[in-house]
């Protein structure tokens, strides 16, 4: 469980220990407020208390993009922790506020459905499920929980601070709506939800290994939406001039960081890397229709490329 010690996390950790559900914890040391070193003590001594493993991190000093480098760094050291501890699920303790601040966010740069509810309940990552067990409930109700109860928790005092731009869609925009609209905003995220299971029906994922992805479009015009969706999973939003890219090309590479490749009906992808490879390894890919863009991540991964779906199959 992704640990902080702020209002959501203390009520995620809380409420686990109630339901009985097994966990350990995680936190991260971003050192840009006085209290983050008495936050981690206070993680580790939650830990201790309830005979669970404590892991931490201390981030680098990001001069730049704070929240964008921030998460990057967050997710990374989860999904180490995933794979060397063998965990099966990670959990955040996203709330009904924050779907609200991320849906109006991104609602402002230009973004389809699939970008707007960007915070599923349980949704994959990588190899692992993540799970936000939380998003139905506000953060008034978690706080009106931890006060009722007398559970610790800490203020993080950097969420008034009006330089990152989440803080100022919550101050201005999200807050003032949540006090007045609470019920009928969870309801609308409900319907939303479904709407877009329905929609993503123009696509079925046939092969996920690692950070490859290969999908089956039943319908040309879901390609945008399903490459949208791959790469979200994968922590990697899509602009809105890559967004068109994706409309007219068949093969490209976006942000020089993911290969996107579509035959017929498969859609392709992968982390961009750059690779020589093995004339036998080559050679196989060619008669197997692997995408070229694709052929040197199976590579530096060790996937066997005669393990994935074909043509027609």
């Amino acid at each position: 469980m992704a640990f902080s010690g702020g209002i959501d996390s203390s009520a995620l950790f809380f409420l686990l220990l109630e339901y009985e559900i097994n966990f350990d914890i995680a936190i991260i040391d971003y050192g840009i407020r006085q209290r983050s070193g008495e936050e981690v003590k206070h993680a580790k001594a939650l830990a201790k208390q309830y005979d669970l493993a404590c892991y931490t991190a201390t981030a680098p000093k990001f001069t730049s993009h704070f929240e964008a480098h921030a998460r990057e760094f967050r997710y990374d050291f989860f999904d180490s922790l995933m794979e060397v501890h063998g965990y099966d699920n990670l959990l955040t303790a996203h709330q009904l506020n924050d779907q609200l601040e991320w849906f109006l966010m991104r609602l402002t740069k230009g973004a389809g459905l699939a970008e707007l509810i960007g915070l599923e309940p349980v949704s994959r990552r990588g190899n692992y499920t993540l799970v936000r067990p939380l998003l139905q409930y506000s953060k008034e109700e978690l706080t009106a929980y931890l006060e009722s109860t007398g559970y610790p928790y800490f203020i993080d005092e950097s969420n008034t601070d009006e330089k990152y731009e989440r803080n100022r869609f919550r101050k201005h925009f999200s807050d003032p709506l949540m006090a007045e609209f609470k019920q009928g905003i969870s309801r609308s995220f409900n319907y939303l939800r479904e709407d877009k299971k329905i929609l993503a029906k123009g696509f079925s994922i046939l092969h996920a290994e690692k950070e490859l992805h290969i999908l089956q479009l039943h319908t040309l015009a879901s390609r945008t939406r399903a490459i949208d969706l791959a790469l979200k999973k994968s922590g990697y939003l899509l602009s809105a001039a890559q967004r068109k890219e994706t409309e007219k090309e068949t093969s490209l590479v976006i942000g020089g960081e993911w290969a996107i490749e579509i035959q017929n009906d498969l859609l392709y992808i992968a982390p961009y890397v750059t690779a020589s490879m093995p004339k036998k390894f080559r050679e196989a890919c060619r008669v197997l229709k692997i995408p070229p863009k694709i052929r040197a991540y199976l590579f530096q991964e060790h996937i066997d490329p005669h393990n994935l779906p074909a043509q027609g199959e």
